[in-house]
């Protein structure tokens, strides 16, 4: 049995050599120990704010021969042991300021009744997300643990995701994610565009569940994601108030002249951060169908399910969102979704379009309408006037709803200051005109009418 002075000799060693491993891999010297193994990307690091599910990927080596790919390796086994194990931490935090001063300070519904707008004029951290993740047993069982917080809306959620690679074409996974009826909802999270969702897309998009899917990538770049869940969006939701219905949702798209963006953690970039000569083109489409409980018997405007809004802001479970004094407490969402986008030496544009209905309503008194309809848009277009470095880009989004119409255009800039895309300053200003959604987490108030300027700083690693 060693003696105690030698085993703290042992673990004074032991921290020098994780310390002169750390620093050496930050200076670009050669690490005075063993580097880290090669490993396997994880094809299932859950992400509460979008699905992050991906295809399993091949075996490449670390970068720089260090402890990071696509997140930071916390420990992996040789691939010869009776028990291979991988840890892997990743992290998404944004940090945003925010301002809609300038919007009008109440707006009006279709049936004539006036809200307040509560303005802001705050510095949030608006997301940090925490996640775990790897293999264990076998490379084959995957798993992850994410904890998703907002400050600036007083949440935290913790979620999880458990998963069996069976091969390129079919990964099967149990858990927590977002709802696949959008793009940004398939692994795209935070490398989009705008410096968070558009309004046209909080607005028709479902949000997160518990559930079981199915993702891979089929022969010819065909790429797929078939899920099954509880609802629109379950997050703070407790099971025995969710009803018996379950969710059908899915995405599928195509990539026929190569990767869209470069493999890993931000596979799906909107953005042409690389920059390659060469033309790349992605179509995609989604379909989402719920049946949709407003989870509360209680008479008053502030439903438990959040996940719906009328065209005019008003939020779908709400009392008097149809008609005076009436609430409505079942319905049936679908939505479906088509979207592209386009690549080519640092110029990307890409774009998505909506169709939502409403139907099946049942309500405690006379309904005016039996079902409602409503399609919109967003487009942006993007290009890196300095590569890798400097990058401006327009964007804007319309919402042609059944109690009135929405829109929005914004123009930004990101910096890129460190040779790398998982971190980057950004600012936009944009102009909204009635938005039909609201939520603290997003830029976005419902009713929200005026000029909102933004500046946000985001690490994705």
């Amino acid at each position: 049995m060693s003696s105690p002075v030698a085993s703290l000799k042992r673990s004074v060693v032991l921290a020098l050599a994780s310390v002169s491993l750390f620093t050496a891999s930050a200076s670009g010297q050669s690490p005075t120990v063993d580097p880290l193994p090669a490993f396997t990307i994880p094809p299932a690091m859950m992400n509460p704010a979008t699905t992050s599910v991906q295809p399993a990927s091949v075996s490449e080596p670390q970068t720089n021969s260090g402890r990071y790919k696509d997140g930071i390796v916390i420990w992996q086994t040789p691939d010869d042991v009776e028990v291979p194990f991988l840890l892997k931490l990743n992290n998404n935090t944004q940090v945003r300021y925010l301002n809609s001063l300038s919007a009008d300070e109440t707006f009006t519904d279709h049936l004539g009744n006036v809200f307040d707008f509560k303005k802001r004029n705050d510095i949030t951290v608006n997301r940090s997300m925490f996640i775990l993740g790897g293999y264990i047993f076998n490379k084959k069982v995957v798993y992850s643990l994410t904890v998703w917080t907002s400050a600036g809306a007083a949440s935290i959620v913790i979620a999880g995701n458990i998963g069996w690679t069976f091969n390129k074409q079919f990964t099967l996974i149990g858990g927590y994610t977002g709802v696949p009826g959008s793009r940004s909802l398939v692994n795209t999270f935070p490398y989009w565009t705008a410096m968070d969702r558009t309004m046209a897309d909080n607005f028709f998009r479902p949000a997160f569940t518990q559930g079981v899917w199915a993702t891979g990538e089929l022969p010819t770049r065909l790429n797929y994601l078939a899920f099954v869940g509880n609802g629109l969006n379950t997050l703070n939701i407790s099971a025995t108030k969710i009803d018996t219905s379950l969710l059908v949702s899915g995405s599928v798209w195509w990539e026929p002249l190569g990767n869209y963006a470069e493999p890993g953690k931000a596979v799906n970039q909107y953005d042409d951060y690389f920059a390659q000569k060469k033309v790349r083109i992605r179509i995609g489409t989604s379909y989402t169908r719920s049946p949709e409980d407003r989870f509360t018997d209680l008479d008053q405007s502030k439903p438990d399910n959040t996940s719906q809004h009328n065209s005019d802001g008003v939020l779908t479970f709400s009392t008097g969102a149809f008609a005076p004094g009436v609430t409505v407490n079942r319905d049936l969402y679908r939505m479906s979704a088509i979207d592209g986008g386009l690549k080519y030496n640092g110029l990307a544009v890409n774009g998505q379009y909506y169709m939502r209905w409403l139907s099946n309503f049942e309500a405690d008194g006379p309904m005016p309408v039996t079902s409602t309809f409503d399609r919109g848009y967003e487009l942006s277009a993007s290009y890196f006037v300095i590569p890798k470095d400097w990058l401006v880009y327009v964007r804007g989004s319309q919402v042609f709803g059944q109690f009135g119409n929405s829109y929005e255009y914004a123009a930004g800039v990101k910096w890129y200051f460190l040779p790398t895309d998982r971190l980057w300053l950004s600012g936009e200003l944009m102009n909204v005109h009635k938005s039909p959604y609201g939520a603290t987490f997003t830029p976005y108030i419902a009713g929200m009418n005026g000029w909102v300027p933004m500046v946000q700083a985001v690490i994705a690693f």
